[in-house]
């Protein structure tokens, strides 16, 4: 049911707590990206982070500029240093990128560098990959660690902070080491999304989540139940384009955990594109071994609308914004 304007000026000030109080469904919101850029800094992190050099160095920023300004898909991130991974005078950098049209896991590159080194290596990741070997003495072999990051970018959005970071201590605390050194959780800064707060990334999965609460968590992290009970969790995968994302959960809730382990692609056949009412949507699968080839299509349509709101504050303006569901999906042979 949605609350009324006037109760939620009252009562709800985060815009995470309208969104969710108004049944705002997350699916479709993961940054649609081929890479991801990760590299530690000290917060506080300013508001426009990727605009200033600091905490940024602007050796750094002048590559991931260079992306944007041809026209490539980028998700730069900045990660909180964590007392038990982090290393004096040097920082830590993730390099995720699809590895192929068809994957099931984004490709993993961390390294571990002189505070010197940064910008170099940058660089070598974003614009010169010939010059990657010359940063092979600092690559860490962590290619089995599965990596969450929990956005707790306060600047940005209040909500980010107020319930990102309780999120945060509850998964670094009570995960991290009681899964064999498997897992790291990190403090990260924004990806978009505050109203679906807390949120956060799985990477090398590309899956992003929000709305949590901690009693999901355990099915979330250790995948130890029925995957369906994660549907109103699920933001989407960031390999995939927005009707791609709404159309690839229903997949998922019929395939259950398996697949994550299937190599896909999207595609968008025909759609409205004046008013975005609707969409046919393609999803290619197959296993790593070929055995298993086949496709989804999806009908997409609007199923009406919610109010939310992307900003917190005193009294925050609410917005309409269109909900969709899956009216037809069709295994094909």
């Amino acid at each position: 049911m949605n609350i009324s304007t006037q109760k939620t000026h009252n009562n709800c000030r985060f815009c995470s707590e309208i969104s969710q109080a108004n049944g705002e469904d997350p699916i479709g919101s993961a940054n649609n990206a081929e890479q991801c850029f990760i590299i530690e800094a000290a917060q506080p992190w300013p508001d426009n982070i990727w605009m200033e050099p600091d905490p940024i160095p602007q050796d750094v920023l002048n590559p991931l500029k260079f992306i944007w300004e041809n026209g490539g898909s980028i998700r730069p991130l900045a990660i909180a240093p964590d007392k038990e991974y982090s290393h004096p005078d040097y920082t830590r950098v993730f390099y995720y990128r699809r590895p192929a049209k068809f994957f099931a896991q984004f490709e993993k590159h961390e390294f571990i560098v002189p505070h010197a080194l940064l910008g170099s290596l940058a660089l070598a990741l974003l614009k010169n990959p010939e010059e990657i070997p010359n940063f092979e003495q600092y690559r860490q072999q962590t290619n089995h660690i599965r990596e969450l990051f929990v956005c707790n970018h306060g600047n940005v959005d209040a909500a980010c902070s107020r319930f990102g970071y309780p999120l945060y201590q509850k998964l670094r605390s009570e995960y991290a080491a009681a899964n064999n050194n498997n897992l790291r959780f990190w403090r990260c800064s924004h990806f978009g999304g505050h109203e679906f707060a807390p949120t956060l990334v799985d990477l090398p999965q590309g899956q992003y989540w929000g709305h949590l609460k901690p009693e999901i968590l355990d099915l979330l992290i250790l995948r130890n139940g029925s995957v369906k009970e994660l549907y109103p969790y699920y933001r989407g995968r960031a390999s995939l384009s927005f009707f791609e994302q709404i159309a690839e959960r229903e997949i998922w809730m019929l395939e259950g955990w398996r697949w994550l382990e299937y190599h896909k692609a999207g595609q968008v056949l025909a759609s409205d594109e004046i008013n975005q009412e609707w969409a046919d949507v393609r999803i290619d699968f197959t296993t790593a071994d070929g055995n298993i080839s086949s496709a989804y299509q999806a009908r997409v349509e609007v199923k009406g609308s919610v109010m939310t709101a992307w900003k917190s504050g005193a009294n925050p303006t609410l917005e309409e914004v269109k909900q969709y569901h899956v009216t037809s999906l069709v295994k094909l042979t």
